[in-house]
C-alpha cells in the first residue's frame, strides 16, 4: 500500500505544476531555453559552447526531450556537413515570463549581488 507522501507525490505529478516541472526539470534544459532565448537561432556546436560543461550526448539527449515536448524547433538543412539550428518554439517562448521571474526572484532573493536579468529590476 502507498504511503501518505506516495500518494501526494503521485498526485503532484498528474497535475499542471508536475507537468511543468516534467518539461523544463534537470540541470540543463532552463539554461538551453534561456541561450535559445537569448541568441534566438543557434546552431549544435555553438549551443554546447555557449552550454558550457555539457557533454555532447547529454546535449542531444536534452535537445530531443525539448524538442519532443514542444519548446524548440529544430530546422535541419539538406547539405554536406549537415547543419542543423535550434530556436525556441512559440510553446517555449510562452515560458520566458516564468524565467524572468524566477530571475527576478534570484536578483532579489539571492545572497550576493547579481547583475539584472531584464528590464525591470527595481530595487
Amino acid at each position: 500500500m502507498a504511503s501518505n507522501t506516495e500518494k501526494k507525490n503521485n498526485d503532484l505529478a498528474s497535475t499542471p505544476y508536475g507537468y511543468t516541472l516534467s518539461v523544463i526539470g534537470g540541470k540543463w534544459k532552463m539554461i538551453l531555453l534561456y541561450l535559445l532565448y537569448d541568441h534566438k537561432v543557434v546552431r549544435y556546436n555553438e549551443l554546447q559552447r555557449l552550454a558550457g560543461g555539457i557533454t555532447y550526448k547529454t546535449l542531444s539527449v536534452q535537445l530531443k526531450e525539448l524538442e519532443a515536448d514542444g519548446l524548440i524547433l529544430r530546422k535541419e538543412y539538406p547539405q554536406i556537413p549537415p547543419k542543423v539550428e535550434y530556436s525556441l518554439s512559440p510553446k517555449g517562448k510562452s515560458l520566458i515570463p516564468i524565467m524572468d521571474a524566477m530571475c527576478d526572484w534570484g536578483y532579489h532573493n539571492g545572497d550576493r549581488e547579481y547583475d539584472c536579468c531584464g528590464e525591470d529590476c527595481d530595487e
